[in-house]
């Protein structure tokens, strides 16, 4: 255990409790009023025992999931009944339909698809039995001021809306109490809908355990959610069996968070703002040393965690100052003078302030910058294996869902498999196991939505349904009718017809062109169906090249769009391909080993991969 060093914990607790319980108070009646209730309020209960009915005349019932504000905003849409369970319908992210990342207004567009999916149902929003929020927003509000306030008058500028500039709780708070009547005007509805506020931890777990190759025989699973921060804390784990989802621990702290500290030195050192920096950041860290012997910003970087028995993880408040001023003045002098100051707001994105790796063999600056992505990468790491280390010793459990956005770290979650592996079973349980692990393909906030109708469905008694087998959830499929307008209303565009994937010889000679345009170093996109849900294409909307050729993300990047060095690609094959020129984690097979179809878990390349498919091996193998 590292010895502790700095402060941890807020210094007025008891008076940011307080704050937040005047808040609560004050709020209520607003939330009330446009029709939000927590899950223990009477008007949530209704709607329980509403669906419990249904369920038990053997009826099926319609729910929805709405991120109505914040973040990654969409509408969800998952039928349960007794004899087939939660069926997972659709998760229409609005990001998709507006263009803009992470979008987090109003989900107009996505509630228009759920709209023309009920009609193709037979059915109208006035038949569904439960919409449900992707957020507790009655609790985020009393949480969040209670966190930021128990270190007042120091944390004056987390009440700027420029503190989190993408996550605006009061902005928030506000717009959810609109969302009721906004809905029912939309989707003309003879009454504003009832807004369930469902636990935002709890969302996160629902889902990605429900739809998990574990959930179907009932035994025990660990679910691990972390992330930024929830609506009660950064930190749950859950345990998962026959008799539904039972929180085991929640942090209730929002500063606490290995979600925070990811994207705020990810940002702040890679030149990215947050939400775009964490996943180039870990791309980065390839590039620099990543052994804890030699690396020497990663005993510095380590003190920025208290690491307390139990597998609890404290942030040194001595360091980190996002407690107090959000992205503002994210550190303190001292974690500024240990690591660097932070790249500001103004010069995100900026090419002389963001993270380049081609000149790192000639730049020490560089040099030195990868180096600390790796540490960061590391740290992460400790603070991650320190929490489902106790967790795996207290109970013994050897099956385990990591969900929250920090579960997009597929390095760690591949480090993961290579450390809880049969010889550590063996010699901590005398036990011939391994440790099994399983990342949903959205895990972050784009699967709360989802999230929060599968949550209501196992309140309410249903069985998790069907484990997931792909990730085409995400809007309606187009049409040869849409396709061909599109093509069409663009002069620029020359189109010809190949032929019919849905006639055997014609799909062969499309797949052999295909094969041929790649060999030859061109670039493919694929447009087929819905689309995936989550940050990751899956091969319904993707760019394809030559795996083959090393050059292969120069040539995208020339022909293409621009996709920096830092971002690797990633291979799309068969099982037997991938038994060939990988070394698969038997940690990983649950499924046939679908967690790799979702670009969740990263896999050394063997010798074979290196030298046959060099365009997919990351810089560190």
């Amino acid at each position: 255990m590292a010895k502790k060093t700095g402060s941890i914990g807020g210094s007025w607790p008891l008076f940011g409790d307080m704050c937040g319980w005047i808040f609560k108070i004050v709020a209520r009646p607003f939330f009330t009023a446009g029709n939000v209730f927590q899950i223990h309020q009477s008007q949530a209960q209704a709607k329980f025992k509403s669906v419990q009915e249904k369920l038990a005349r053997g009826e099926s019932a319609l729910i929805v999931g709405l991120g109505v504000a914040g973040h990654n905003a969409g509408v969800a849409l998952a039928r349960v009944s007794n004899e087939h369970g939660i069926e997972f319908l659709s998760n229409d992210e609005e990001e998709r339909f507006t263009g803009i990342k992470h979008y987090g207004e109003f989900p107009t567009q996505g509630l228009l698809s759920l709209q023309r999916r009920l009609q193709e149902m037979g059915k109208t929003a006035d038949d569904i039995d439960a919409w449900c929020l992707s957020w507790d927003y009655i609790a985020m509000g009393p949480n969040t001021w209670a966190r930021w306030l128990e270190e007042f008058p120091f944390s004056w500028r987390n009440g700027l809306p420029s503190a989190m500039p993408k996550l605006p709780f009061l902005k928030i708070q506000i717009a959810s109490t609109y969302a009721s009547k906004q809905i029912r005007d939309l989707l003309n509805m003879q009454q504003a809908p009832t807004l369930l506020a469902m636990p935002h931890h709890e969302n996160h777990a629902a889902f990605s355990y429900a739809v998990s190759p574990f959930a179907a025989d009932g035994k025990d699973t660990l679910v691990l959610v972390l992330d930024g921060l929830g609506d009660e804390g950064a930190i749950s784990v859950f345990k998962g069996n026959s008799a539904g989802l039972q929180k085991m621990y929640c942090n209730e702290s929002f500063v606490d968070s290995l979600g925070l500290f990811y994207s705020v030195i990810s940002s702040t050192q890679g030149g990215w703002t947050t939400l775009s920096s964490e996943g180039r950041y870990m791309g980065a860290a390839a590039w620099g040393d990543s052994e804890r012997l030699t690396n020497r910003y990663y005993k510095l970087l380590r003190e920025i965690f208290h690491f307390a028995p139990n597998g609890e993880i404290f942030i040194n408040r001595q360091l980190a100052n996002w407690q107090n001023s959000g992205e503002i003045v994210p550190y303190t002098p001292r974690l500024s003078k240990l690591i660097g100051p932070p790249i500001s707001r103004e010069r995100m994105w900026n090419p002389d302030a963001v993270l380049s790796v081609d000149d790192v063999e000639h730049a020490a600056i560089t040099k030195d910058r990868v180096d600390m992505a790796a540490a960061t990468q590391l740290v992460f790491e400790d603070a991650l294996f320190h929490i489902i280390d106790h967790h795996v010793r207290a109970t013994g459990i050897d099956r385990l869902v990591m969900t929250g956005g920090t579960a997009l770290n597929c390095v760690a979650n591949m480090r993961l498999l290579e450390h809880y592996n049969e010889a550590w079973f063996t010699r901590n349980f005398e036990r011939n196991t391994k440790l099994q692990i399983w990342v949903p393909p959205i895990p972050g906030d784009a699967g709360v939505t989802i999230g929060a109708a599968y949550q209501f469905a196992l309140r309410a008694g249903a069985k998790c349904g069907p484990s997931l087998e792909h990730a085409f959830y995400c809007g309606m499929p187009p049409t040869t009718e849409d396709i061909d307008a599109a093509i069409q209303s663009d002069d620029e565009i020359e189109f010809r017809d190949l032929g019919s994937i849905h006639v055997q010889e014609e799909l062969e000679d499309i797949a052999d062109m295909m094969a041929y345009v790649m060999s030859q170093n061109g670039v493919l996109g694929i447009f087929q169906g819905s689309a995936e849900t989550g940050p990751r294409a899956l091969g319904h909307r993707s760019i394809l090249a030559n795996p083959c050729n090393p050059l292969s993300l120069q040539i995208i990047n020339e022909r293409v769009k621009f996709r920096e060095k830092v971002r690797p690609l990633a291979p799309m094959v068969t099982r037997e391909a991938a038994e060939k020129f990988w070394d698969l984690a038997p940690g990983a097979a649950a499924n046939n080993y679908s967690a790799y179809n979702y670009m969740v878990l990263t896999v050394p390349a063997n010798k074979l991969g290196h030298e046959t498919v060099p365009a997919v091996v990351h810089f560190d193998g």
